[in-house]
């Protein structure tokens, strides 16, 4: 028999022979999960055709792999749906710039335009990583500051705590929704799976848009994705994509001062183990806790998970890269009273 394998994610033709009988009749078997056509092809000598070796792709790594996947994704819907370009917020953090550099290697620099809409909690270096991302690719780049519109509705309407924080993500969507009608942008939001997970985003702010290119790529997964972009970019010879200290500063929405993403959800890594056990092969609240995790700790996440499924159903779609995507391999009823981790209060 004759084998062969075309590359990943990429257009290509393979031509392969495979072993057949010679005239099997009309009474033969056939083969299973096979059709064969029998074409006469006139001599290879006369066409000038080269027979060659069977051909072998390499398997890219997991790395590559995902990222292909996300960027044609993302390529294909912008696309096949008829827009020219994409807008997204970009904070200087991980998520943003990873998900405008998969824009980029999908549409090119010039279809991207990144929005930094900085607030008064916003750190410096939000700005100069945003600036920092746009020199490295040459995207479209504009500043929108938002205090003045944050002020507006604090002082109006007297939000203070969880109110003053998302007032500023939903200022920001509107600046992007507002662009994308002014100019046709395809709007990007750049949640991930682990925040989805546990509802970390805000309903008309962050999750605003069109399509979400990271929204099945764990946090973790995030981080590794950036660092095996920017390697590939310099085994080339070519600018690596997204700063360093874009991927190594601590994540945080930056919504109040010194707010960090670990003010209330434990580790990244602890975080997206237990959502895989929970979200992607159904183990329950004690099959995690014996796994060696903390009871409390699972209980929360779990409690966190099944309470934002109408978040997430409100989310913008996104490409599948892992075994069980939210809105596509689980749906759960947003309104149920059932919980797996009933000893909640016991731990």
């Amino acid at each position: 028999s004759t084998w062969g394998r075309s590359p990943q994610f990429v257009e290509h033709l393979l031509i392969v022979d495979v072993d057949a009988p010679a005239d099997p009749g009309p009474d033969a078997a056939a083969v299973p999960g096979w059709s064969i056509d029998r074409i006469p092809l006139p001599d290879v000598a006369i066409t000038g055709w080269q027979r060659a070796e069977p051909y072998l792709a390499e398997i890219a790594s997991t790395e590559e792999q995902v990222w292909g996947a996300l960027v044609t994704g993302l390529r294909d819907y912008v696309h096949k749906n008829g827009f020219r370009s994409v807008a997204l917020g970009l904070s200087g953090g991980i998520d943003s710039a990873g998900g405008a550099a998969i824009a980029v290697d999908a549409l090119g620099h010039d279809a991207v335009h990144g929005v930094s809409m900085p607030s008064t909690y916003s750190s410096g270096h939000s700005r100069t990583d945003a600036e920092d991302f746009a020199s490295r690719t040459g995207i479209h780049f504009r500043v929108e500051p938002i205090a003045n519109m944050v002020a507006c509705y604090v002082d109006q309407l007297h939000l203070t705590g969880l109110a003053e924080e998302n007032i500023q993500a939903r200022c920001r969507g509107m600046v992007l929704m507002a662009l994308s009608n002014s100019f046709g942008h395809l709007v990007l939001a750049t949640g991930n799976k682990s925040e989805l997970a546990v509802g970390y985003s805000t309903i008309y702010g962050d999750a605003v848009g069109g399509f979400a290119p990271i929204k099945d790529v764990p946090k973790s997964l995030v981080w590794d994705l950036a660092r095996w972009r920017n390697k590939s970019a310099a085994d080339r010879g070519d600018i690596p994509p997204i700063p360093e200290s874009s991927i190594d500063k601590p994540p945080s929405a930056e919504l109040r001062p010194g707010q960090l993403d670990t003010d209330s959800l434990p580790d990244y890594d602890e975080l997206d183990a237990i959502v895989f056990r929970y979200v992607d092969h159904d183990q329950g609240f004690a099959d995690i806790v014996a796994a060696g995790f903390d009871a409390a700790v699972a209980a929360d996440i779990l409690r966190k998970v099944d309470a934002s499924e109408y978040k997430r159903r409100q989310y913008p779609i996104g490409t599948k890269v892992t075994s069980r995507a939210f809105g596509r391999d689980r749906r759960m009823p947003i309104t149920n009273g059932w919980r797996d981790h009933a000893t909640v209060d016991e731990v």
